[in-house]
């Protein structure tokens, strides 16, 4: 039966959403310096050129140390994916609304999925937590919503997908990059090169890491010398406590939550910058105000205000902990579904 048209946008585009972002939040964080140079985007680079591309990544691999044999077994199976080329070009851009947005991605069998891996996994989410000062809650919500715990991760070779990528020209620098690491995960033996899949985008595993973010925050969490993001849920959820712990998570603070602004309230004054920030209690004189069941936060907290929507909507104190999910994926509406979900099953954890 044809899907309606909503639904099918809102699915396309949280497909393309997930296979893409975390590689454009790595692009953004590790960009290099603008050069001026001819790309497959602006020539139509030929695919039939594709061999002799992969026969100069292999040169480079060997200058960048990656082991004759590792080499052999990784391009072994090398083909040109036609559909990362298609999907990087025609993402969509954002045509729903925050409203929309968490209907589609926090529905109520989803959040009550998350509660039941919660107590299902409680020992060693706690392990994690313990090890990293990370809550499990915001261990199983990212869990959740980057793989759908675990059960959708992506078909593609990564090492294919990631040479597509780079040969297709636009961000070459980055993608090459990026298969440069996948080649070090290879040689370590984390993981084969058959066994490396992930999506269009290269992201991999139950938490969908990028390759680079693999070898800065990958953890081994059961202690048997590997990291296997792929299939072992302990090195998962040590993997996923590590990110946030080392971008700057706090120990038992909160994300955020909703608020009521005043009529009067300048939106020159919302947003993460530093410089916008201002404490729960300066925001309170300002006029903003909490709902009659909210938690209230402690007075002097730093805290920042914003606007998910570019229409008038609905708005949030957010704190830091809230900037670090930002740091995993700089979408508004992605780090507030990670909050509500977090909420979601600590809330459930509470009541029972």
């Amino acid at each position: 039966m044809k899907q309606p048209l909503f639904t099918t946008l809102i699915f396309s585009l949280l497909l393309a959403g997930c296979a893409s972002k975390n590689s454009k939040a790595l692009e953004k964080k590790n960009a290099a310096p603008a050069q001026q140079k001819t790309t497959l985007a602006a020539t139509g680079r030929d695919p039939a050129e594709f061999p002799a591309y992969v026969e100069e990544l292999k040169r480079q691999a060997r200058e960048q140390g990656i082991d004759a044999a590792t080499i052999d077994t990784a391009f072994s199976n090398i083909h040109f994916v036609d559909r990362a080329i298609s999907a990087d070009r025609n993402q969509l851009e954002k045509k729903v609304t925050l409203d929309d947005y968490l209907t589609r991605v926090l529905p109520e069998w989803k959040k009550q999925r998350a509660r039941e891996n919660f107590q299902q996994y409680l020992p060693q989410l706690q392990t994690a937590s313990q090890r990293y000062g990370v809550q499990p809650e915001y261990i199983v919500a990212l869990w959740a919503m980057e793989s759908s715990f675990g059960k959708i991760q992506g078909k593609e070779e990564i090492v294919s997908a990631l040479s597509t990528l780079a040969f297709e020209g636009r961000r070459e620098a980055f993608f090459t990059k990026e298969l440069m690491a996948a080649l070090r995960i290879i040689q370590q033996q984390h993981i084969s090169a058959a066994q490396m899949k992930g999506s269009w985008a290269g992201a991999m595993g139950q938490n969908q890491f990028m390759p680079s973010s693999f070898l800065r925050y990958g953890a081994d969490g059961d202690g048997d010398g590997q990291i296997d993001i792929w299939n072992n849920v302990e090195d998962v959820f040590a993997s996923t406590a590590n990110y946030l712990a080392t971008e700057g998570w706090k120990p038992g603070g909160r994300w955020g939550q909703e608020v009521i602004l005043p009529v009067d309230f300048a939106k020159a004054q919302a947003g993460l910058k530093t410089d916008q920030a201002k404490s729960v209690g300066d925001w309170q004189k300002l006029g903003v105000r909490f709902s009659d069941d909210a938690p209230l936060p402690d007075n002097a907290q730093r805290s920042w205000i914003i606007l998910p929507d570019d229409a008038p909507g609905r708005a949030f104190m957010v704190y830091d902990n809230f900037r670090v999910i930002m740091h995993w994926n700089r979408s508004y509406y992605f780090a507030i579904s990670i909050g509500m979900m977090a909420d979601a099953i600590s809330q459930q954890d509470v009541v029972h």
